[in-house]
Order: C-alpha cells, then structure tokens, then sequence
C-alpha cells in the first residue's frame, strides 16, 4: 500500500468506497463488484490528484459489515474519516470504538428499499445514540423522498447530510417534487449537500452536467458554500467502464465555481463537518 498523503490538508474528498470483491456481501443487494477497490489504490488516486484527505463510506452492498472500512481508518488515520451503516440495535459501546477509529457519520442507504418511516419507536434507540456521539446521518435517496426524511429525523436534531444532490433526475428539471423543499431545507442549518455522483442524475452527460450547473447554483443561493462539498465517489461503482477520479474532477471544473465556492466543496465544508 503506498504511503497516506502528507498531512498538510490540501484539498478533502468527501465521499469515497473501499472493498474486496472476497468480503461476505449483504443479502438483499442491489449490486455486487467484480473487482477489488483497496485502500491502497484510493490513496494512490488521492495523491495523484492533489488530496491531502478523504472519507470512506459505507457500501451498500457490505450491509452493516463495517470491519473493512474500519481496518481501512486505522492504516491512515491522520487522513481518513468514515461513514458506517448500522443495525437499530447497536451497543453504545460500539459507537465509542467507532468514533475513536474516525467514524463520524451513519449511512442510510435507502435506495430501491421500501421508504421507512424514521418516526417508528424502534428507529429511537439508534437515532438517540447518533446524536449522542454528534455523529451526523447521511441520506441517500430520491429527491422526491428526502423532505420526508429529513422531516423525521427533525426532532432528534442530528446533522443530515444529503447524498449525490439528493438524487435528482436531471431531465426533470429544479422543478421536479422534492427538490424545491430541499432547497428549503437549507434555512434549517442542520442540513448539509454532496454535490457528488453527476453521472447518477439519470439523463444524457450533457443533461446532468446542465442539471448540475442549475442545482449547485440554487443549493448555493439556499444553504451558502459552508453547507456544501465535493466527493469522488470513487470508486464509481456500477459506472467503472466510463468514469474515473479524473473524469469527476473535469465534470466538477465545467460547474465553473467560484474560487470560494471552490474552496468550500473541496476542503472548508468538509473539514468542518468531518473534524480534520
């Protein structure tokens, strides 16, 4: 494995996969890789590009497995943050150790699941526990469901952060249901942005790139540069054929931010949020 990029904070992505092709998958997946994503080559693509530091996010496909994104934290832990996926039921005690490894966030990961209702007694105990480690909790679903998650989770009053946009669908516009309320959404001061995954926002490259440009404009005007940040989602999964870290920061240079939006998506929010 080569050597974690130097500590001098240069530049955070936000949003990023390590697995093993070898790991015991999750029942119930979505996907499954073929190839293996080690923390070696994250940290060789993180130099390449000029990143000092990166978090590490749960795959949906590992289910709540977290032991190799928390072997992965302790190889570079100067460098690394990590976001988990949990069972309800989960110890405190196993909360503490996470949080001493650099986790600071929990992944629910509700795409092409049934929508929960987060208000529902046994979401409390684990919803609680977040809170009491000041962990924040991370979103990702479809646009049209994420005011109504964010709207259960209100009363606990966690940090929420939003994945890839929210996931929107690109041909349908700023107007499409639930992305005005997430706009809104901003006002609150607990809600933060990934502006991540362009190529996940389900229309053509030029489409989702318009989209993006539209959408980052209007997170912008809505929640300010400090509620918003930038991930690879590397290692793009589902999408590896026709997308790379490289390709990703060349989509992120045509949004055509400002030098202190810039500053922002790539290191002040992010730095801020994840305690670098």
């Amino acid at each position: 494995m080569p050597d974690a990029p130097a500590s001098h904070l240069t530049a955070i992505d936000s949003h990023a996969h390590v697995f093993s092709r070898g790991l015991e998958l999750a029942t119930g997946r979505r996907y499954a890789p073929s190839y293996d994503a080690p923390l070696g080559d994250y940290l060789a693509q993180l130099q390449a590009h000029g990143f000092s530091h990166g978090v590490l996010v749960q795959p949906s496909f590992l289910g709540t497995d977290n032991r190799y994104l928390l072997s992965a934290l302790q190889s570079a832990p100067a460098n690394l943050r990590g976001v988990v996926m949990l069972e309800p039921d989960v110890e405190p005690e196993s909360l503490a150790a996470m949080a001493s490894l650099g986790v600071r966030g929990v992944r629910l990961n509700l795409m092409g699941q049934a929508l929960p209702d987060l208000t529902e007694p046994h979401w409390r105990p684990l919803l609680e526990r977040i809170g009491e480690q000041g962990w924040h909790v991370e979103l990702h679903r479809q646009v049209a469901d994420m005011p109504t998650l964010v709207r259960a989770l209100e009363p606990y009053g966690l940090d929420i952060v939003v994945d890839h946009f929210g996931r929107p669908d690109a041909r349908l516009g700023l107007g499409q249901p639930g992305f005005a309320e997430l706009l809104t959404l901003g006002g609150k001061g607990k809600v933060w942005v990934k502006v991540s995954g362009i190529y996940r926002l389900e229309g053509t490259a030029q489409q989702n790139l318009v989209f993006a440009r539209q959408a980052l404009g209007a997170l912008e005007a809505h929640y300010g540069a400090e509620r918003l940040m930038w991930g690879s989602d590397w290692p793009h999964t589902q999408h590896e054929a026709a997308v790379s870290f490289g390709s990703v920061l060349e989509q992120f240079d045509a949004l055509g931010c400002s030098a202190e939006l810039r500053r922002a998506l790539m290191r002040e929010t992010a730095q801020a949020l994840f305690g670098f």
